[in-house]
């Protein structure tokens, strides 16, 4: 297993047990409203300190349950999460397009960089395959910069 796997399964873990550890325990058994959000123990806590308190605005909309109000809540956290997705797969695409685009123009890459100085690849850019100095890179040769001699 990879560094990388073990890191992500551990994080798996540790977010299954923050879900499932309140439960197990019984956190908030005493309350009629065992899970209730931050804004409702807000209202309940400054009705407590004060319950002449007018709140200063009310919502736009009030949906009718509480169902539907943690659907909507649902639907906003799946758009945030698409946009975010959208935004990072943007700009990895970009990063590797140009990433192809410097290779092909001739730019050396990092990646490029370090192939030389692990003897992977010649200074003029072409790879030595097998201990064979001469060998040509694929994409020369697809290229036809031998000018069709093979």
């Amino acid at each position: 297993m990879s560094r990388n796997a073990k890191i992500n399964t551990l994080l798996l873990l540790l977010v299954a047990a923050l879900a499932v550890i309140p439960l197990a325990l019984g956190l908030g058994d005493h309350k009629e409203e065992p899970f209730a959000g931050a804004d409702g123990e807000a209202e309940t806590a400054i009705t407590e300190i004060d319950p002449d308190y007018e709140p200063w605005f009310s919502p736009l909309y009030e949906p009718p349950s509480g169902e539907i109000e943690s659907a909507l809540f649902a639907v906003q956290a799946a758009l945030g999460a698409g946009v975010l997705a959208y935004y990072f797969g943007l700009r990895r695409g970009r990063r590797q397009g140009e990433a192809r685009a410097r290779e092909r123009a001739g730019v050396q890459t990092p990646e490029g960089a370090r192939e030389q100085a692990a003897g992977l690849r010649a200074p003029d850019g072409t790879h030595e395959r097998g201990g064979d100095a001469g060998a040509r890179d694929d994409a020369e040769v697809r290229s036809g910069a031998d000018g069709g001699r093979g």
